[in-house]
């Protein structure tokens, strides 16, 4: 049996100002209906059966995830997915997701060792799929001779923003009908020039990130070549999760393993790295533009234009990138987008615009999602969407009173009352809610539509974490 794991708790930054910390690339809808995550999971369905699908992410992004899940499969348990999404405590690169994956799968799900788990990133485009799918299953035979297996793609040109695998011919004992390759060695990302030999060469592939081993060939590779990670696996504690180093996979294993074979991905393939990359993806124009959202253009050729909010107009620009967003804009030189890196490390020093990094001004919530509209000393302003059916948790704030207009749908609201009783209303469209501080309250959506407010916070402070709850359906704090 193989279990397919989605390695989704990545931060995204690359492609900032789309991607921010609290919404990371791989749940953006960005080439179509559905996200990277939500691609990934169809995969994982089509490859082992829902079932047999484990997710790792970040305690950050739980539901995220659960949401995600929930548009493929919306009659899928709680209970379930519970028992398949895995938390991790903090972000320390692949090595230590895995472990602690590996960990959990051991002692929490029972699942022996003989088993294959086939590891893969959340924020790839693949295309086509259905061979992968074919391909991904065929893999599961290469691992049960205790093969570290990796996938790797034919470079279509010189890349210096992925890592190489350089590899020679090979014949592995089990019987299959796939090329295999023995890894020769793992090279970092390379200057143009060495990209450029590796693409000449028939024995270098890009390092897509996938990897295959049953459970018990890892354990070993792990006793052998990263002592302080399989101590974790064997005798840590969860907690002790913390004081692993933060280091990948390819380092931590791969590039010491005697047992690491590859198997060529033939198919179109991209991690989505830069905005470069996105632009290979979309479809152009005849003046070779790729555009989304609300734009226009007047002798524009080769650029990328991306609206999320309001209306973009370009004139007289050439192989350039602007990405419009409601509270940031990036311009920047198609070709060059590699270096949206260096423009976050020098937001990320600077105190007031760390935030931008951090926050979209549209955060999602497990009851639905709500949008800051604009923000001052002593007041904030939102629009909040709260799914049909959906409440949020019973709550106070110590620093802000609120009040509620209904634009769309009806709100139940539930209010203490002068006893510390609690008191139901119905708020309808054009009807107003007044919340005072210190009072105990919840917002619900009773109906078969999504309902809109706009609210307004008054007070000394109208942070985020000023909020106290009492009860909370969604069991926040835990999983």
């Amino acid at each position: 049996m193989m279990f397919f794991v989605i390695l989704a708790g990545g931060k995204g930054t690359r492609l900032f100002p789309l991607s921010r910390e609290d919404y990371p690339k791989q749940f953006i809808k960005l080439l179509g209906d559905r996200s990277f995550f939500q691609e990934t999971y169809i995969r994982g369905i089509k490859t082992v059966g829902e079932e047999n699908i484990i997710i790792i992410t970040n305690k950050d992004y739980k539901f995220h995830v659960i949401n995600q899940i929930k548009e493929i499969n919306p009659n899928i348990s709680m209970q379930d997915l519970r028992k398949r999404i895995i938390l991790e405590p903090e972000s320390r690169n692949t090595a230590p997701a895995i472990a602690y994956t590996i960990k959990y799968i051991l002692e929490i799900l029972k699942i022996n060792k003989e088993e294959t788990l086939l590891f893969t990133p959340s924020d790839h485009f693949i295309y086509p799929v259905e061979p992968v799918i074919e391909l991904f299953k065929k893999v599961e035979n290469i691992t049960q001779d205790n093969f570290i297996v990796t996938l790797g793609v034919k470079p279509t040109y010189p890349e210096t923003g992925y890592g190489y695998i350089e590899v020679k011919r090979f014949s592995p004992s089990n019987k299959t009908d796939m090329q295999v390759f023995k890894v020769n060695k793992f090279h970092e990302k390379p200057d143009f020039q060495t990209a450029n030999k590796y693409l000449k060469s028939d024995l270098y592939y890009w390092n897509s990130g996938v990897f295959a081993f049953t459970i018990g060939a890892i354990l070993k590779e792990f006793e052998k070549n990263a002592k302080e990670i399989f101590h974790f696996i064997k005798k840590g504690t969860f907690d002790s999760f913390k004081e692993l180093p933060e280091v990948s996979f390819d380092y931590a294993v791969m590039e010491k393993t005697k047992n690491a074979v590859m198997v060529p991905l033939n198919v179109r393939w991209s991690d989505v790295g830069s905005w470069d990359s996105v632009y290979d993806l979309l479809e152009k124009d005849e003046n070779q533009n790729a555009k989304k959202g609300n734009v226009e253009v007047l002798d524009t050729k080769g650029s990328l234009l991306i609206s999320d909010e309001g209306f973009l107009v370009t004139a007289d620009l050439r192989d350039i990138i602007v990405v419009n967003m409601d509270d940031v804009v990036l311009v920047a030189k198609r070709g060059n987008s590699q270096r949206v890196r260096e423009i976050v490390k020098k937001v990320k020093i600077k105190k007031k615009n760390k935030r931008y990094l951090e926050e979209h001004t549209e955060s999602f919530r497990p009851w639905g999602k709500y949008k800051v509209l604009e923000e001052g000393e002593r007041y904030k302003i939102k629009k909040i969407v709260v799914e049909p059916g959906e409440s949020l948790s019973l709550q106070m704030h110590y620093h802000r009173s609120e009040h509620w207009v209904v634009v769309k749908g009806t709100a139940k609201v539930v209010l203490e009352d002068e006893k510390n009783g609690l008191k139901e209303y119905f708020v309808h469209e054009n009807e107003s809610f007044y919340v005072p501080k210190t009072k105990k309250h919840r917002l619900i959506n009773p109906g078969k539509l999504p309902l809109e407010i706009i609210e307004i916070q008054v007070g000394e402070y109208v942070g985020e974490d000023d909020i106290v709850r009492f009860e909370d359906k969604y069991e926040r704090d835990s999983m």
